[in-house]
């Protein structure tokens, strides 16, 4: 029963459905518990945006009904876990206090892009 669970476990780890949505609904959270400022603001639209985008996307590229559609798709999971990235940064920037928050979530977002590079290089 434990091999099960713990196999149960790896497969969840490596279904990207499920932690592109997941990565997204943490991004939420964390959004949430910055202060609303001016600097803020924007910043924060556009993380949420670029975060929960890649999710969206995986799975259009999931359903894609060509190989060029799943192409495009997965392009657009890349380019916007690298958008992330970018915003995680200025977030960091203008909260110095959630930098450590910043760089778990960055390192995240590093690894899709890789992920991502690694299955626009298997499909040439």
């Amino acid at each position: 029963m434990t091999n099960q669970i713990q196999s149960s476990n790896n497969k969840k780890k490596f279904d990207l459905e499920e932690r592109t949505a997941k990565f997204g609904e943490e991004i939420i959270e964390f959004a949430k518990s910055l202060p609303a400022e001016v600097v803020n603001r924007p910043l924060i639209s556009q993380l949420v945006r670029a975060a929960t985008s890649i999710g969206a996307n995986y799975m259009e590229a999931d359903g894609a009904e060509s190989k060029r559609d799943f192409n495009h798709k997965i392009s657009t999971c890349k380019k916007e876990s690298k958008e992330t990235k970018h915003w995680l940064r200025m977030i960091a920037k203008a909260n110095p206090d959630k930098k450590e928050e910043c760089r778990k979530f960055w390192q995240e977002a590093h690894e899709f892009c890789l992920i991502f590079s690694a299955i626009i290089r298997s499909k040439k």
